[in-house]
């Protein structure tokens, strides 16, 4: 956190740590003896913005390591909220042999800080979508740098002092609330902590601006520690945000390519042209039905269908009328067979049923059927001479290969056919 302007550390020994500490954010990190232990130990003083300084860049390094694994736009605006934050300390740190100067830097690492807490909301914004920025925006910003960069040099640091920090607590509690939203949104576990931590960070601000002055002493020590350990807890909600999202993608498209092999298998199974199963499915169903009717002793029937005059239709009317009649009977079908029925388009104007009951009761509804089709509505809208054929045969619970008794199937389909012809 950015405090006063003024960049000289103040030198401390160790006999005079108790005393009270003057007017900056120095840190007494260790007193090390140079020689023998009778020798007066000296104090190493650090400067904490430059601490700061250094663990915020840290960060943005971190995460410029991840963007060029992972180029999502999100942390690329992280990265540069980092980088901002990262200025502002450092340019807080440094002596300036000008007052003016001084004070302009101070209101500039100010201004920096709001442009950090700024970039974090766009962040959250561009998670899933690109972040929606205007010109406007800009011109918004331009007298806000103006004012931070200029007025100190003219009306003192206490010009940018309480706003800067205002203003920083407001950007960094947006932050904190569009993560906290998108945390909501995508239950992401990284993102609830990096809302959680930007909203206090935006409160330490807020402390920060109701102080008479920079905190003196152990305070600022406190105040130090507390600020370190924020961003320390903000960068690793960011890695963990990103690898989270990393696995929220694997499994999106995962489930995407589920789908789509779904898709497939069903086209692959599917006839195109009437919508009903194909013989890819047949192959694919009948050695498990073939078991369970061996292991259960359950009754399994074949009923082979033929369309009467189907080649002549497609010779006299064309292919088209031909279509539209495989289209009509396998909507037919497939609205007066049991769903816990199988059939098939087996070729051309063949179909096949898998119908569990024995051979005489197969016989029976397939004669139902053919007499449900003559007496259907749709025939009326075919070519004349349409009709079913069948054929029907039992399979035995040993059968090891069904093709013989379709092929059996398919001979009493033409039985049928000449007689009743």
């Amino acid at each position: 956190m950015s405090g006063s302007p003024r960049g000289d550390a103040p030198r401390i020994r160790l006999e005079a740590a108790g005393a009270a500490a003057p007017y900056n954010w120095g840190v007494l990190i260790a007193a090390i003896p140079t020689a023998a232990p009778s020798t007066t130990a000296t104090a190493t003083l650090v400067n904490p913005r430059l601490l700061a300084s250094a663990e915020t860049l840290v960060i943005a390094t971190l995460l410029l390591l991840l963007y060029l694994y992972r180029r999502k736009p999100y942390i690329l605006w992280w990265i540069w909220g980092w980088c901002a934050l990262s200025a502002a300390f450092f340019l807080a740190a440094q002596s300036w042999r000008s007052v003016k100067l001084e004070a302009m830097a101070f209101g500039g690492a100010q201004f920096l800080r709001i442009l950090a807490g700024l970039t974090f909301v766009i962040a959250a914004d561009a998670y899933r979508r690109s972040p929606r920025l205007r010109h406007g925006y800009g011109l918004l910003l331009l007298p806000v740098a103006i004012w931070f960069g200029l007025a100190p040099a003219a009306l003192g640091t206490r010009s940018v002092f309480a706003p800067g920090y205002f203003l920083t607590a407001g950007a960094m509690a947006a932050a904190g609330v569009a993560h906290g939203l998108l945390a909501r949104q995508s239950r992401l576990l990284g993102a609830s902590l990096v809302g959680v931590m930007l909203v206090l960070f935006a409160g330490l601000n807020v402390w920060a601006a109701t102080l008479p002055g920079v905190p003196e002493g152990t305070a600022a020590s406190g105040t130090l520690m507390v600020m370190l350990m924020i961003f320390l807890l903000t960068g690793l909600g960011m890695q963990l945000m990103t690898f989270e999202d990393m696995t929220y993608e694997l499994r999106h498209t995962n489930a995407r390519l589920e789908a789509a092999r779904g898709k497939l298998r069903e086209a692959a199974i599917t006839d195109a042209l009437t919508g009903m199963r194909n013989r890819r499915f047949f192959d694919e169903v009948i050695g498990r039905e073939l078991q369970r009717h061996r292991r259960y002793r359950t009754p399994l029937s074949l009923v082979f269908i033929d369309i009467d005059h189907f080649k002549a239709i497609n010779d006299t009317l064309g292919h088209e009328t031909g279509d539209r009649v495989l289209r009509e009977v396998a909507s037919f079908l497939l609205r007066h067979i049991r769903e816990a029925d199988y059939v098939f388009r087996w070729g051309g104007d063949e179909f096949l049923v898998l119908i569990s009951c024995g051979e005489g009761e197969a016989i029976r509804r397939a004669r139902e059927l053919q007499e449900a089709f003559a007496k259907s509505p749709q025939l009326g809208t075919l070519p004349k001479g349409v009709a079913l054929s069948i054929g029907c045969v039992e399979v035995p619970p040993d059968t090891g290969d069904i093709m013989p008794l379709v092929q059996a199937a398919d001979e009493r389909m033409y039985l049928d056919k000449k007689r009743r012809r």
